[in-house]
C-alpha cells in the first residue's frame, strides 16, 4: 500500500483521535499530506469544541508532522475543471472537497477518505480507510 496520500478531513480527525486502523494504515509507508482546506476545516472543529486550547494544540502538532499544501493558480485551475465536470453530472459534492480534490489531482496523490461522493471526481485515485 505504499504511496503518496493526502488525507481527507474525516480521516485526519481519525487520526486526531488515534483510530487504530488509520494509524495502521499512515505506518505502511508512503508521504503524506494536508490540504490547506483540511487543516480550515480542523481549525474550526477545534474553535467549535468544548476544548479549545487542547484540540488546536493536537492540529497544530498534526501540521508539524506532514507536509501542507497550500492553494495556488494551479489548483484554482483544477478546481474550476471539477468543479465544471461536477456541475455538467448534476452531481455536485461540498465546495471544500473540490478545493480538496484539486489538491489530489493537481499533485497526483492517492486522496484517503470515507466519503463516497469523491468517486464522482475523474482523475483523482481514491482510498477508502
Amino acid at each position: 500500500m505504499p504511496g503518496n496520500f493526502l488525507l481527507d478531513t474525516n480521516i485526519a480527525v481519525a487520526l486526531l483521535v488515534g483510530e487504530d486502523a488509520v494509524c495502521a494504515s499512515l505506518n505502511q509507508g508512503g508521504l503524506i499530506f494536508l490540504s490547506s482546506i483540511v487543516l480550515g476545516e480542523l481549525f474550526y472543529g477545534a474553535r467549535k469544541s468544548a476544548r479549545v486550547a487542547s484540540n488546536l494544540a493536537r492540529v497544530e502538532e498534526l501540521v508539524s508532522k506532514f507536509v501542507v499544501l497550500n492553494c495556488d493558480v494551479s489548483t484554482a485551475r483544477h478546481y474550476g475543471v471539477i468543479r465544471d465536470l461536477l456541475r455538467a453530472k448534476g452531481h455536485p459534492i461540498p465546495e471544500n472537497d473540490i478545493w480538496i480534490a484539486a489538491h489530489a489531482q493537481q499533485y497526483e496523490l492517492t486522496l484517503v477518505t470515507r466519503d463516497a461522493h469523491f468517486s464522482a471526481v475523474e482523475g483523482i485515485s481514491i482510498e477508502m480507510w
